[in-house]
């Protein structure tokens, strides 16, 4: 491995892992709702622990850290397209040009739907909520609701899309399917490649066509990691998780070092063999879908990531 590599990565692996109080602090955004206590227990469990702040520069960061959060849910999980289209042609758009039409599963993601539809051209906007027993449009059931009152009417027989009503505190209502109103895209962070490569193919073929391999350095991303590999073709799947044998010890390609670990029993270990090929990540598709070292020959379905600041 390249000696400059070598160096960057023990830098990260000290910053992230808070091997010594003298390096500067990385801070993660946990955007659940916890109390104080429930909040130290998965930060102590999952990264280090809850953020500290000993100086004006660590509070500028902090502030940095927060800023970029709301930059990747407004802008790029959450497309605002402010056009006019009825709902079939604009889940038709998202689904071509983004994922398809945003879902909302609780109030915290209305409201964040009403924030980037602040300069709508319509009071009302499309969400992906249609009248086949209310069911969003990629058929997930909808346990979520939040209609306005009196709301769904279904008025004259024909309202059988939703909408928020943005200016009515993000209420839905339900509305006529061929209505032209802009509507509200969103992209998944994950993107599962049901091509079989090896791992430094699956590595370039993210890299060209998306971000990067996935790197699954905390527990909510391994949560949306496990559910797309339930839907691949093989039995495991890459991970941007490799192994430096000449430093014994596991990185993210991303640069994180492994705090968060999932690994299953027998795999990990430190001292890995490194004949005949380097040892790379995989999780299991079923099972437990712990991780799993694997040569980095074989030919794997993979997860990318299709923005920075996974």
């Amino acid at each position: 491995m390249d000696q400059k590599w070598i160096s960057v990565l023990l830098l990260l692996f000290s910053a992230v892992c808070g091997v010594s109080p003298y390096v500067p602090h990385w801070y993660h955004f946990v955007n659940e709702s916890k109390t104080w206590t429930e909040a130290q227990s998965y930060c102590r469990r999952t990264y280090t622990d809850l953020a500290t702040i000993n100086n004006m520069g660590e509070m500028k960061k902090l502030y940095k850290t927060l800023k970029d959060e709301e930059k990747k849910t407004n802008s790029e999980r959450y497309i605002f397209i402010n056009e006019t289209k009825n709902w079939t042609e604009a889940r038709g758009y998202c689904r071509e040009h983004h994922t398809d039409l945003v879902k909302v599963r609780n109030k915290a993601e209305n409201q964040k739907i009403c924030s980037v539809a602040t300069y709508s051209k319509s009071d009302h906007v499309w969400i992906g909520l249609f009248n086949d027993a209310w069911e969003w449009s990629d058929q997930s059931n909808s346990s979520f609701r939040y209609w306005g009152s009196d709301q769904p009417d279904n008025q004259g027989g024909i309202e059988n899309c939703a909408a928020v009503f943005v200016t009515d505190q993000g209420q839905w209502h339900d509305v006529n399917c061929n209505n032209q109103l802009p509507f509200i895209c969103h992209k998944n962070k994950l993107v599962l490649i049901q091509q079989n490569l090896s791992w430094r193919k699956a590595l370039k073929y993210c890299r060209e066509n998306h971000v990067d391999l996935v790197s699954a350095h905390s527990e909510e991303i391994q949560v949306c990691v496990m559910e797309l590999a339930q839907k691949a073709s093989t039995e495991h799947v890459w991970l941007g998780l490799c192994h430096t044998c000449t430093l014994s010890f596991w990185f993210w390609v991303s640069g994180e070092s492994v705090c968060y670990q999932n690994w299953a029993p027998g795999n990990g270990t430190v001292g890995e063999d490194c004949s005949p090929v380097e040892r790379t990540g995989a999780v299991q598709a079923g099972g437990e879908q712990q991780w799993v070292s694997l040569p980095e020959n074989q030919a794997l379905n993979f997860i990318c990531t299709t923005y920075e600041g996974q």
